[in-house]
């Protein structure tokens, strides 16, 4: 599906309007309703054609936030043979008591997948966790990002290149 058709299908699709809460605590009258992107498998397969292209070539392993990266980071392992890890918003307390799931990330060149960034603030709090596994992070690849310049300074200033599809201004 070509990328401007792609953008209205995600406009008709998932954009709901309203009054939202967004995770940052934000107020928006817009809201994209990623579960309806990822559930749709003619959405989901056009996405990923586009985001497999986003992917930094030094890549070893992809790795979904919880919950929205998560099938993101399947599919594009499927489509790409890269292994990918499931990363959780919190370590859970038992068990390994690790803040990823699958294959190991020390030392391994690791690429974010997400769905929709705001500000940035859970992408951050979920590198900083693989980091201290001994991932080694520079790159973050999202389908729309809905932050402005603030949020691209902040994840900048942890040392993250933000790639994604689209922006607020392009949908």
């Amino acid at each position: 599906m070509e990328k401007t058709k792609l953008a209205d299908e995600i406009k008709k699709t998932a954009l709901l309007k309203g009054h939202f809460t967004l995770r940052s605590g934000q107020s928006s009258t817009e809201y994209f309703d990623k579960y309806l992107l990822e559930s749709s498998p003619v959405l989901l397969k056009a996405i990923i054609s586009h985001l497999k292209a986003l992917i930094p070539s030094d890549t070893e392993i992809l790795a979904g936030l919880e919950m929205g990266g998560i099938p993101l980071a399947v599919a594009l392992s499927l489509e790409s043979g890269l292994p990918c890890v499931f990363v959780r918003k919190k370590a859970k307390e038992y068990g390994t008591k690790k803040i990823t799931e699958g294959c190991p990330i020390q030392n391994k060149k690791v690429c974010v997948v997400e769905d929709v960034i705001t500000t940035g603030g859970q992408v951050i709090e979920s590198v900083q966790g693989m980091r201290k596994e001994g991932a080694l992070i520079k790159d973050v690849i999202c389908v729309i990002h809905r932050g402005g310049e603030d949020s691209l300074k902040k994840l900048q200033t942890n040392n993250l290149k933000l790639h994604f599809l689209f922006n607020r201004n392009s949908l």
